[in-house]
């Protein structure tokens, strides 16, 4: 089950897209407001989002930089090239104008959902430390960092959102299918542990405590 979040300030539509959504089988959550949509992005990281950009408060074009690696589909009425070329550029995985058809948008949902599944370019790089996904080998400057499931599991989710806090409730949810019984408290061992055997094999300290919210990787 995918976890969308959408962000839509008109009732009416937001209500559409929830039916539609739920009734494919995916897990729905609402935000109203570009703040609403960040304080609901610390809480809980959806696999996709739905924008709108003419939100109260914060506008769709400032709320979408703040979502680097998650699939976002904008949903706007403005139908110029300019405006779709800018946002694609900008980040976005896709543009839909509205009124939109409901065939095609979910179309493009699963579309955005699958590329979001398995990220472009095979290998996930962040300075000396590679991960591949279909070894699951980790290696820092050629070096081998031999991972548990967990730690791997770990770094794989930080390696695939670079530069973006990762919550201590979304690392557990993930982890859950790694490790059923990991809770907060050994989440710092599972965390401490990868952190000791990266450094052990050359890759400095790459991740960051955030405290309070979770972890990150330090920027380069």
């Amino acid at each position: 089950m995918s976890r969308i979040l959408v962000i839509d300030d008109d009732l009416h539509i937001g209500n559409i897209l929830e039916e539609l959504l739920t009734r494919e089988g995916h897990a729905v959550s609402r935000a109203y407001s570009g703040t609403e949509a960040l304080l609901a992005l610390d809480a809980a990281r959806p696999d996709l989002v739905l924008l709108d950009l003419m939100l109260p408060g914060l506008p769709g074009e400032q709320v979408l930089p703040k979502m680097q690696g998650i699939p976002v589909i904008v949903l706007s009425a403005k139908a110029d090239v300019d405006s779709k070329v800018n946002l694609l550029l900008g980040g976005a995985a896709d543009y839909v104008t509205k009124p939109f058809d409901s065939r095609e948008l979910l179309a493009r949902v699963t579309a955005a959902l699958r590329r979001g599944a398995a990220p472009a370019g095979g290998a996930l790089v962040w300075g000396p430390l590679r991960l591949d996904p279909d070894t699951r080998q980790v290696t820092a400057g050629g070096r081998e960092a031999r991972l548990t499931r967990t730690e791997y599991a770990i770094l794989r989710l930080l390696m695939a959102n670079p530069s973006q806090v990762v919550t201590k409730s979304l690392l557990l949810e993930r982890l859950s299918a790694h490790t059923p019984d990991c809770t907060e408290q050994s989440l710092k061992t599972h965390m401490s542990n990868l952190r000791k055997k990266l450094r052990d094999a050359g890759a400095g300290d790459p991740i960051e405590a955030v405290w309070g919210i979770g972890f990150k990787l330090r920027e380069l």
